[in-house]
């Protein structure tokens, strides 16, 4: 499978496939990896940090195999002046092998791991199709650049694993599960459903 080299921003957070990523950017080193986005129109990979810091350059830290690529949709300068970023997921991405620069960015050499096919919401997981729904209008401008699919069964997994109350590390299993009635189903008892 080929290969290519792509930019890290390791995070404390899982990023799923069609789903929102803002971020505050400050450090010198993703200020240059916006930079460098936007002038290349490419992305970053975004992969849990599973031990380290998201800040501090040259401390030792160790990222999860499995991530998501992200893409810049939008910006803005924040109050506090610091610069404001609407990202999207893209696809998963593999990590074979990183490394990092001299000014402190990580890079990796990553293999693309292929869409998930559109696949229909089972029946036995419908009810969890009704809780996106009915909270969806709520969820204001996070969500503003992400089109609705209630029923593609990857993509209700891949928001109801963001938006439950879930660690890192459950988040981080569940985007490494490849079959998408799967994920839906190990996320359904996670989900509290109410009936009013």
């Amino acid at each position: 499978m080929a290969t290519r080299e792509l930019p890290l921003f390791p995070l404390s957070t899982v990023l799923f496939p069609a789903g929102p990523l803002p971020l505050r950017i400050f450090e010198p080193r993703y200020v240059d990896l916006v930079r460098r986005c936007m002038k290349t129109d490419t992305g970053f990979g975004v992969v849990l940090l599973v031990e380290g810091r998201e800040a501090g350059a040259g401390a030792a830290m160790a990222t999860a195999a499995i991530g998501t690529e992200a893409r810049i949709v939008d910006f803005d300068q924040l109050e506090d002046g610091l610069l404001g970023l609407s990202c999207i997921g893209q696809e998963k991405i593999r990590v074979l092998s990183t490394w990092t620069q001299a000014d402190g960015l990580h890079l990796a050499e990553i293999e693309d791991i292929p869409a998930e096919p559109a696949v229909p919401v089972p029946i036995d997981c419908v009810q969890l199709r009704a809780v996106l729904e009915r909270v969806w209008p709520e969820l204001g401008v996070t969500y503003r650049y992400v089109p609705s699919r209630f029923g593609d069964a990857g993509w209700l997994a891949n928001r109801l694993a963001e938006l439950a109350p879930l660690e890192a590390s459950v988040r981080q299993s569940l985007l490494e599960i490849d079959d998408p009635v799967a994920r839906l189903r190990v996320l359904a008892p996670l989900i509290q459903v109410r009936d009013d």
